[in-house]
């Protein structure tokens, strides 16, 4: 019980705090990603933005060296969840027990084709809850997925 309070805590040590400088371009990265994909949805009236991409962010302008922060983690890791998704609720609808099925595949899909990427756990919940077709697999996931690493 001990330990597992002391990781509540942050452990021993925590991460060294990154240079202010870091900082600022990592901040940079989710102000011109994240906004240019919102102001792109705003314009045209196509939803790009997604939620999951605000974590996809997080990685790929606060950790970029993380091999989970990589293009071929951000972009592969959300298409395939997505389509996994979109499978599942066509499949079995968007039940609790294949809301289940979906992620537990999607977390394995990713771990065989080495594209493992946090934030893309959450779209096969996304896909279920809003009732997605195949088409959101390209729009947003897919485009917004090439914005957020272009």
């Amino acid at each position: 019980m001990t330990n597992y309070l002391r990781k509540m805590r942050g452990g021993a040590a925590l991460p060294q705090r990154p240079a202010l400088g870091y900082v600022f371009w990592s901040w940079c990265g989710g102000v011109v990603a994240i906004g240019l994909i919102a102001y792109i949805t705003v314009a045209t009236g196509q939803t790009i933005l997604m939620a999951p991409l605000g974590a996809s962010a997080v990685l790929a302008f606060g950790v970029p060296d993380s091999p989970l922060a990589q293009p071929r983690n951000i972009i592969g890791g959300h298409v395939l969840t997505a389509a996994i998704g979109v499978l599942f609720l066509n499949l079995f609808g968007a039940e609790w027990w294949s809301m289940g099925l979906a992620v537990a595949t999607a977390i394995a899909a990713m771990q065989i084709t080495r594209t493992v990427h946090p934030p893309a756990g959450a779209n096969p919940l996304v896909v279920m809850l809003i009732g997605a077709s195949w088409g959101y697999v390209l729009t947003p996931v897919l485009a917004g997925s090439l914005i957020l690493t272009g």
